[in-house]
């Protein structure tokens, strides 16, 4: 089960109170102050892990608390720092702060971190001349986690259109397969290799009509196709309901245009699943004349077509990176006083 929400407590590390000190010897009877100042609180920091694919560990542990800076000593000794305490999340892992609603960080590339909670200030001894001042609090702060899968291609589709099974064919992932709808109950990622190179691709729960506002979850499992580049649009050619598959089509269209125009005008593949069902050839004419969108004609069973869909991914995958690449070094070129 894909855990793509959570909420946590995090707080910084007290820092180490400062020591108040005295140094006296018979060379020097009135004294002089020597407390040394204590060390900094630790930090909560959170890091992108690639190896994550859940935050399924959140739902147990919700706590996370910084270790506190040592006290300062006698003889100007100054207290250790608190130690950061790392904490690892999956790469897509939107952070934000519950009291302000504001995102924290997007943590998106695998080893970027982000501090959520700073440890608190150290506390000063009296070897500054003054009195000895306590250490600071560190920041306490609650946190919701929003899970969005970061995958190169999205496939899309009816209940029962053979998601599962396209996924497990052009990869390693093992979705659980049924001949029933909603046998996905959540997103899947598997890795395709194509020749030398490979692209993820996320199998998504099924959608149905209404998804774009939350029925069936249809609005959380959206959410996931926000951040792939390429939609691969399963139909299923001969629906076990007797549904027509091109208004199932544009049933599904529909319901992306509605959740986001962003999602909706992202690149497209459509492909039409079970060939090999007897009559398919027919039906597939008769999609295509309704539709009016080209398709690849596949078989997620027989791995009839699969080369061709696997092909024509990649390309449209490459071509989104090579393109979103030479966009960023437009940008950092022209500078920010463009």
């Amino acid at each position: 089960m894909l855990i793509d929400q959570a909420k946590i407590y995090v707080s910084g590390g007290k820092g180490g109170d400062g020591c108040q000190s005295i140094y006296r010897d018979m060379f020097n009877r009135i004294g002089t102050p020597d407390g040394g100042d204590g060390g900094k609180g630790g930090d909560v920091v959170m890091v992108c892990d690639t190896n994550l694919q859940t935050l399924l560990d959140f739902r147990y542990n919700q706590h996370y608390r910084a270790p506190k800076g040592g006290h300062g000593g006698s003889n100007n000794k100054t207290g250790r720092n608190g130690q950061d305490l790392v904490v690892k999340v999956p790469a897509g892992t939107i952070i934000r702060d519950q009291e302000t609603g504001l995102v924290m960080k997007d943590l998106t590339v695998p080893g970027e971190r982000v501090i959520v909670a700073r440890g608190g200030a150290c506390g000063l001894g009296n070897g500054r001349k003054r009195d000895a001042t306590p250490g600071g609090d560190g920041e306490v702060k609650t946190l919701l986690l929003e899970l969005k899968l970061v995958a190169d291609a999205g496939i899309i589709g009816f209940p029962n259109a053979g998601k599962s099974t396209l996924v497990s064919r052009i990869s390693k992932a093992r979705s659980k397969i049924a001949p029933y709808p909603f046998t996905t109950k959540s997103p899947m990622l598997g890795v395709v290799k194509y020749h030398e190179n490979t692209f993820v691709v996320a199998d998504m729960p099924g959608l149905i009509e209404g998804a774009h506002s939350g029925k069936g979850l249809g609005d959380r499992f959206l959410r996931h196709i926000e951040r792939t580049s390429v939609l691969v649009h399963l139909v299923d050619i001969s629906p076990v309901d007797g549904t027509d598959p091109a208004e199932n089509f544009r049933k599904l269209e529909k319901e992306l245009k509605l959740y986001s125009q962003e999602v909706y005008n992202k690149p497209r593949i459509v492909a039409v699943n079970k060939i090999d069902v007897p009559g398919s050839s027919g039906m597939c004419e008769e999609f295509l004349k309704s539709s009016g969108v080209k398709a690849i004609a596949i078989s997620a069973v027989t791995g009839q077509g699969i080369e061709e869909l696997v092909s024509e991914i990649y390309k449209k995958v490459s071509h989104v990176k090579k393109k979103a690449q030479e966009d960023n070094d437009k940008d950092r070129d022209e500078g920010p006083d463009r």
